[in-house]
């Protein structure tokens, strides 16, 4: 819920008459306004801002915060463990000046174990949803989640104590049962925990707002959600650079075990805060099976619509009355199906909910480019000029640019675009995000070329031992491009997915737009050929070229769409959609389905 607004209270005293100027020359009876609801001819014209986010979405944000520096501080060292072997007469695979490892595996085991790491992590979200909106709740699915991480995590040290890391094949079994453990509850978690602090910044209906300067604004609660996945974004971000760059130095210095206890150590921190908050959160209560009823009521939508023209299909699914007929108001009671036991505005909820997964099936494409960060652009640095730091240092560079960009496009460019009348609605970001993307690997792939040209060994740098006369910060080009991508995609569509599903399928469908990063991380594999030299120019190329269509055909898709959602959020009296469906569903302590 929003919280109380020192502002607010001079609003009050001056929205008193409001009422009277409904009533004044009317016999019939008035609409009574609350002293800070804005009137109709004001939710035309006053312009909006976000609310402050209340402090219990902090405390979430901090959770998320602990959550990620537990996570990638511990793969961030996975690859070292598995790949290279144990130093000579070392029990904790420190390297100090040498190289780090554990199990001596080589690069083959190491990246299958990853990648099915990061396929595991994404696909588990779709139980974790579920089982939140279906039956448990987001709160309690995240304690869970908690308590069945911290079991994989234990894991992972059994992995790395002295008597077990000198025996790699009984270290590597121990290893595999912990991420496969570890991954239940990361994704569990992953699925709720942006959502619930979404959720704790709903307010039912928009206020009026005075300025210090005297103008009288409107608090949105769509901006205050999309205010509320920034920071979120934030703080996530705060959590994976400390765990990544903490992490390898515990490893390198101390040993995998301590490499694996400090993030064992932040991630308990997260169920002791959840606790903190079981009566101060505000928490949406689970609606049972409702994945059922929505496959059958599209089902039910769009019977006798498909035929063996594509273009006729489109056509059909596409009708805007499709939805129309299927509403409950529409079919007479006694031919109803038994299990269409809800009302017509969730059929309009689920077709919204559909209309976002369709805006969601385009991510693959910005992950796929995204991933060449985690993996390439790191090889790419060792390559370059350096200047004396280990060239995965400067993937850094993309965390450092978000947690300075996304305060200032908060405080300063969203609302000075606002304030100028221009609308960067959601979907025209998402497009905005695509092409940064696309700008970025067009970088890396002439900076690619230059190293080929440059380089004392041409085509062929990677394993030389000599590097090219170009410096490494020529990469901060890259890497702040794709943070500006992910600003402007990654957390909107966490915003889109909160705005756009059903109250009683949010997780579900957060979890869809994880699972597109499974999905890219698969389609992926397809690249590896194309992933070394002397073949990378052809391979950043060809990854642009699939954006820079993926950014035109995701606008062309989506511009109607835009149009509609714009008018829709001008409309006068429009009220969000996030708050239509949640009023009244939950708040905090005295709603708590558990109580």
């Amino acid at each position: 819920m929003a919280t109380k607004d020192p502002d607010i209270s001079v609003a009050l005293s001056t929205r008193t008459e409001a009422s009277s100027r409904y009533s004044a020359d009317d016999s019939t009876p008035a609409t009574v306004l609350a002293p800070d609801e804005p009137t109709e001819e004001e939710l035309k014209t006053l312009r909006r801002v976000p609310g402050r986010l209340p402090w219990t979405a902090h405390t979430i944000a901090f959770v998320e915060m602990c959550e990620r520096l537990s996570f990638c501080g511990t793969i961030a060292v996975f690859v070292n463990f598995i790949q290279q072997p144990l130093p000579e007469g070392s029990v904790t695979g420190a390297g100090f000046e040498g190289q780090s490892g554990a199990l001596g595996m080589g690069q083959r085991p190491a990246t299958a174990i990853t990648t099915f790491d990061s396929l595991w992590v994404y696909l588990m979200p779709l139980i974790g949803g579920y089982m939140a909106d279906a039956h448990w709740g987001r709160y309690k699915t995240i304690m869970v989640a908690c308590g069945t991480a911290i079991i994989g995590h234990s894991l992972l040290i059994v992995t790395s104590i002295p008597p077990v890391i000198v025996r790699a094949q009984a270290s590597l079994a121990i290893l595999i049962v912990g991420i496969i453990i570890m991954g239940l509850g990361t994704g569990g978690f992953k699925a709720c925990v942006g959502t619930l602090m979404a959720e704790q910044t709903v307010d039912p209906r928009p206020k009026i707002k005075i300025l210090k300067n005297g103008e009288r604004v409107i608090i949105d609660n769509d901006l205050t959600v999309t205010r509320s996945y920034m920071y979120f974004y934030l703080f996530l971000n705060v959590g994976a650079i400390v765990g990544e760059t903490g992490m390898v130095y515990a490893e390198k210095y101390v040993g995998f075990w301590l490499a694996y206890v400090i993030p064992l150590f932040m991630f308990c921190i997260c169920p002791i805060i959840m606790l903190w908050g079981r009566k101060r959160y505000v928490r949406s209560p689970p609606s049972g099976s409702v994945l059922s009823k929505a496959f059958k009521l599209w089902r039910l939508a769009t019977k006798g619509q498909w035929s063996l023209n594509p273009i006729r299909t489109y056509k059909n699914l596409s009708n805007p009355d499709l939805w129309q007929q299927v509403k409950p108001s529409k079919i007479p009671a006694d031919q109803r199906p038994l299990w269409m036991t809800f009302d017509d505005n969730w059929v309009d909820e689920v077709h919204r909910g559909l209309k976002a997964c369709k805006v969601l099936s385009w991510y693959p494409l910005l992950w796929l480019g995204y991933n060449q960060m985690l993996h390439n652009l790191t090889s790419q640095a060792a390559t370059l000029r350096t200047h004396g730091l280990p060239n995965d240092f400067y993937s850094n560079i993309n965390p450092f640019t978000l947690i300075i960009i996304i305060p200032f496009f908060d405080q300063f460019l969203y609302p000075a675009l606002r304030k100028a009348g221009i609308n960067f609605s959601p979907l025209k970001r998402i497009t905005a995000g695509f092409a940064a993307a696309t700008l970025a690997l067009i970088w890396v792939a002439v900076l690619q070329v230059y190293i080929y040209r440059l380089g004392p060994c041409k085509s062929l740098p990677n394993g030389c031992g000599q590097v090219a006369p170009i410096s490494v910060w020529w990469q901060t080009g890259p890497f702040s491009l794709i943070a500006l991508s992910e600003l402007l995609s990654v957390t909107t569509g966490m915003e889109y997915c909160f705005a756009k599903a059903p109250t009683n399928m949010r997780s579900l469908v957060y979890a869809i737009y994880l699972f597109m990063t499974a999905i890219a991380a698969a389609v992926g594999q397809a690249f590896v050929p194309l992933s070394d030299d002397p073949l990378l120019v052809w391979n950043y190329t060809v990854i642009a070229v699939i954006l820079f269509f993926g950014t035109c055909g995701f606008w062309w898709s989506f511009r109607g769409l835009d149009r509609m959602e714009v008018d829709e959020a001008r409309a006068p009296g429009a009220t969000t959609m996030a708050t239509i469906r949640t009023e009244g569903d939950f708040s905090p302590g005295e709603r708590d389905p558990e109580k």
